[in-house]
């Protein structure tokens, strides 16, 4: 699961206005990796790093060249390339906190990644949710921990009951007394969402399709989402200000949730690791996670995923 999520997002497309214009290293790396022509890659870099040394620009190409190896199996690779990002990262920190450089801080969450990835591949399961559970408790409050929490979720969380959702707050209907005593014996979709997030609006026809097609036969919906501080254009806002603009993206965008639990939290955004948006998490008529999936699927992978548990009592 998690190499073929990550080839689906070594192939996405360069925009538009990515391609009017001079690659950046990091986005020549991805193309490389994305043809599947890793010594071109591997190149790229090794020309980029005589040049400049060792920059944040180049210490995150490693980290793809990380990334690309372990999409086309090549685990031995794979595993050096995101040492070696990790060791680059912490020797160009020194004693700075990994949020001073986004950079630096993509190349580490993503090296420790492929590295937990890497032995799960060779069946060291274990090792790789201690080595992951490590890291989480020395970035705990970075911005990868998100992204190490996936890592841990992606290797523990399918079979297991879903962890709790805080319900502080919510953009659509309350989850609570009845609100939530109606998703009891559903099969529910989590669809984790954000309002600047172009690849969650391209799901949403999708769930709100399957949702007018199975909902008779009890399915559920609850979209989570969060505050990120800022609206369109990145403009900082208050939180009442974003409140409003995530009402009207929602309104927009996601007209079949107005009446659907959407809790605001990014306790639920930590604990579900979603450092990826959408992240669907499927869960059976039990509450047990059956499937838990950072980035988009088509119509048919989710509905092949529902159809079975929507079938049992």
């Amino acid at each position: 699961m998690p190499a073929l999520i990550l080839a689906l997002a070594l192939t996405s497309a360069l925009s538009a206005e990515q391609t009017a214009k001079p690659l950046t290293l990091v986005a020549e790396v991805r193309a490389a990796i994305a043809a599947h022509d890793i010594p071109r890659a591997e190149a790229i870099v090794v020309q980029r790093k005589a040049q400049q040394g060792a920059s944040s620009e180049v210490i995150e190409a490693v980290s793809w060249l990380g990334r690309g190896a372990l999409a086309e199996h090549q685990l031995d690779r794979a595993e050096q390339y995101a040492a070696e990002a990790q060791r680059l990262t912490l020797a160009a920190l020194g004693s700075r906190s990994v949020d001073t450089d986004a950079k630096l801080a993509n190349a580490l969450g993503a090296a420790i990644e492929v590295q937990a990835q890497v032995s799960a591949a060779r069946g060291a399961r274990t090792d790789a949710i201690v080595l992951l559970e490590r890291e989480l408790n020395t970035y705990r409050t970075t911005s990868i921990a998100k992204r190490i929490q996936k890592g841990i979720n992606l290797l523990t969380l399918e079979g297991h009951p879903a962890p709790a959702l805080e319900l502080t707050e919510s953009l659509g209907a309350p989850l609570t007394g009845a609100t939530a005593k109606a998703l009891e014996g559903k099969v529910v979709i989590l669809f984790f969402w954000a309002h600047w997030c172009p690849d969650c609006k391209a799901e949403s026809p999708i769930l709100a399709k399957l949702y007018a097609k199975y909902q008779a036969r009890g399915l559920a919906i609850v979209a989570p989402t969060q505050r990120f501080g800022y609206v369109a254009g990145g403009a900082p806002a208050s939180p009442d200000e974003e409140l409003r603009y995530m009402r009207e993206v929602r309104d927009r965008n996601y007209a079949f949730l107005a009446d659907l639990p959407a809790p605001i939290s990014v306790t639920n955004h930590e604990r579900y690791g979603v450092s990826s948006t959408p992240t669907v998490v499927l869960l059976d008529r039990q509450g047990i996670v059956r499937l838990y999936h950072p980035g988009q699927l088509t119509e048919a992978e989710l509905e092949a995923r529902l159809r079975p548990l929507l079938e049992r009592p």
